[in-house]
Order: C-alpha cells, then sequence, then structure tokens
C-alpha cells in the first residue's frame, strides 16, 4: 500500500511538473521564474477585474489579495528577475528591456504604489462608473488615468491619494501601467 501511495505521488508530482514546463514553453531558470511572477500577476488581474466587469459580486478581501500579490511581485521583485541579457527562446521579453532599462525600472516601480494605493482603496466601491467599457478602451478612464504610454498628464502614484480614490479607478490605473510595460517590452504570441 505505501508503495502504491508513494508512485501515485511521484506520478502527480511528475504530471504537474511537465504541465507547468508544457506552460511555460520549456522555460527554465531566471525565465521561468519571470513567467511565473507574471502569471501570479494576471490571476491577480482576472479576479480583479471579473469583479469591475459584474462576473463577481464585490470583495474588498478579494482587491486586496490582488493588489498584495501584485505588490510583492512588483519593483525589484520583478525587475531581479530581468538581469541584462536573459533571453532564450521561450522568453517572452523583447531586448528593449535593456536599451531602456531605467524606463522599464519606472514602470515596476510606479506598479509598487499604484498596488498600495489599490490595496488602500478597496473598501472605496463606486458602482457609477463603467469599468468594463474603459477596460475595453472607449475613452473614459483610460485616457485619463495617467497611462506612460503617451501621456503628457503628470501620473497620480501617491499612495495617499490613490486611497481616496474609487478602487475602479486606481485598479484601472494598475492595469493601465501592465499595458504599458507589455505593450512595449513583451513579445505577443
Amino acid at each position: 500500500m505505501k508503495k502504491v501511495l508513494i508512485s501515485t505521488c511521484l506520478v502527480a508530482l511528475t504530471v504537474m511538473t511537465t504541465q507547468q514546463v508544457i506552460a511555460h514553453g520549456g522555460a527554465t531558470g531566471v525565465v521561468k521564474e519571470r513567467m511565473d511572477l507574471m502569471e501570479d500577476m494576471k490571476d491577480s488581474v482576472k479576479a480583479v477585474s471579473a469583479i469591475f466587469k459584474g462576473e463577481t459580486d464585490y470583495s474588498a478581501d478579494t482587491i486586496r489579495k490582488a493588489a498584495e500579490t501584485i505588490k510583492t511581485h512588483s519593483g525589484d521583485a520583478m525587475t531581479k528577475l530581468f538581469p541584462e541579457g536573459s533571453l532564450s527562446g521561450h522568453s517572452e521579453a523583447k531586448p528593449l528591456i535593456w536599451d531602456e532599462w531605467q524606463r522599464f525600472k519606472l514602470l515596476s516601480d510606479r506598479q509598487v504604489k499604484l498596488a498600495d494605493g489599490l490595496f488602500r482603496a478597496a473598501e472605496n466601491k463606486e458602482t457609477a462608473v463603467n469599468i468594463n467599457q474603459s477596460m475595453m478602451g472607449s475613452g473614459g478612464m483610460m485616457a485619463s488615468s495617467g497611462s506612460m504610454m503617451g501621456s503628457t498628464k503628470p501620473m497620480t502614484d501617491d499612495p495617499d491619494t490613490l486611497a481616496q480614490m474609487p478602487s475602479s479607478r486606481v485598479f484601472q490605473m494598475v492595469a493601465d501601467n501592465c499595458s504599458s510595460c507589455h505593450e512595449r517590452y513583451r513579445i505577443e504570441d
């Protein structure tokens, strides 16, 4: 019985490891670490997005949990996973990251502040905002949130200020910051 249990556990572990490698196209080392980090952040964004799209009930706890994940995965935690030249056939990073390192670092550091603001604004529910439309690029908050890409407006990234804003707007700023980085530094599938 013990041998069957151990064998079953080994098979399950092998299957899980194989699935992870396949999911990341065979990436290993620092490239896999950053893909895992990005996957965690993507899951967090999806959880909060579902709230503001009306797919799930409003939950300040879910927003805070997602914001904490995003915050701990941003800033230095993210940039340390992009040592210069860490490209492989599996990496989705563009070499432009290292040509524009200061800009890339600024986006990652800004995400820490935005996520902190989102964490603190989690209780600030505003039902009048139709975030679903703004997330699709119809203008609205996307145009006014202070995205890094092409905006001449000053960015509001002070966590104290963000804490006073509706959580939907702060979330939009987090999502815009993600998009700014991905549009410039990520190879699309």
